[in-house]
């Protein structure tokens, strides 16, 4: 057993440290299995050795995170903890404090993670990106802000959210209305993200004037979009001809960001995804960029990533057995 001491020079950071009922530290206490207590201005830290550095390098990595004046909450403590387990908390200076922009209600929205801050990046400085990866990591939610960000800044004319209107799993063809009625199911997430950023008002009034267009992935075909800011989710369900129509409309000073997560492709007849083979086709074309999101990535709760987690186990454990051909139901 040693004890380590880091010292705080302003108490308001160790309150932000500790937070509400020592929630932050409790995390901290579990996951690395030491004796963290506050005696005035220092932290001290007990527990056996390669475990009392570990915590030592959180508690830096979180006191960087308050300097920058972020609130701590679970999931960052948690992002941080999964960085010093690879021995990247360094990375953080680099990550906290850079602003998007603010949403409808004066909340700024900002990357949470490194695979977030690469992904608006490579928004920002590429013509076309693929982000790819699970649920949760915010794909959808940090395109609509870089798409706000380029309109507010007059960098565009327009912005254009789209989508394949592809049922998961439920049947949707009976429900009542024209057809506007029928694709705004699908078209939900990306109408919730612009609410969010732009308050309903200023969305209608937009929608209005032609500034923004929320459709489906049909209502592309034969459009040039020049002075837009495009926008494709849920891009697994592309079959490859549609994938191709998206990428050909592409104008003169426009950007396009084409979001999905092969892990959940919903076409019927196992038929192949446009994006799985986009992101094959395009990987070696300039001023194009292919990112890819990880569990680690994921901003929603906690459980989200362990069943992210877990599914990959069993998908890789199904893959070994039907290797071996010990059980070759696995996929049927």
């Amino acid at each position: 057993m040693i004890e380590s001491v880091v010292n705080i020079d302003r108490m308001e950071d160790a309150v932000a440290l500790f937070g509400s009922f020592d929630e932050n530290i409790k995390l901290l206490q579990n996951e690395y299995d030491v004796s963290i207590v506050s005696r005035g201005s220092d932290i001290k830290i007990s527990g056996e050795p390669e475990n009392v550095a570990l915590a030592s390098r959180a508690i830096d990595g979180l006191l960087t995170m308050i300097g920058k004046g972020e609130t701590l909450n679970e999931q960052n403590v948690r992002y941080v903890m999964s960085l010093v387990r690879e021995g990247g908390e360094e990375k953080l200076t680099s990550l906290w404090g850079d602003c998007i922009t603010i949403t409808s209600k004066g909340k700024p929205v900002k990357p949470k993670t490194l695979g977030q801050k690469n992904y608006t990046e490579a928004i920002r400085d590429n013509t076309i990106v693929l982000g790819i990866g699970p649920a949760g990591t915010g794909k959808t939610y940090l395109a609509v802000a870089m798409a706000v960000k380029a309109f507010r800044a007059h960098e565009v004319n327009r912005i254009i959210l789209t989508r394949p209107a592809v049922e998961a799993g439920e049947k949707l063809g009976f429900l009542p209305g024209d057809l506007q009625n029928k694709v705004d199911p699908y078209l939900r997430p990306l109408y919730d993200a612009l609410f969010d950023m732009l308050g309903a008002e200023n969305f209608q009034k937009y929608q209005e004037r032609g500034n923004i267009e929320v459709a489906p992935l049909a209502y592309m075909r034969g459009r040039t979009l020049d002075d837009s800011f495009i926008i494709l989710d849920e891009a697994q369900n592309t079959t490859p001809e549609q994938m191709k129509m998206f990428l050909t409309r592409l104008g003169f000073n426009s950007k396009a960001v084409i979001t999905g997560d092969i892990t959940q492709i919903d076409l019927p007849d196992a038929r192949r995804s446009g994006l799985v083979e986009a992101a094959k086709v395009l990987k070696n074309v300039e001023d194009i960029r292919i990112l890819r999101f990880s569990e680690k990535d994921v901003v929603r709760h906690k459980l989200v990533q362990d069943i992210i987690r877990a599914y990959d186990k069993y998908y890789e454990e199904g893959k070994r057995k039907n290797s071996h051909g010990q059980d070759k139901s696995f996929n049927k």
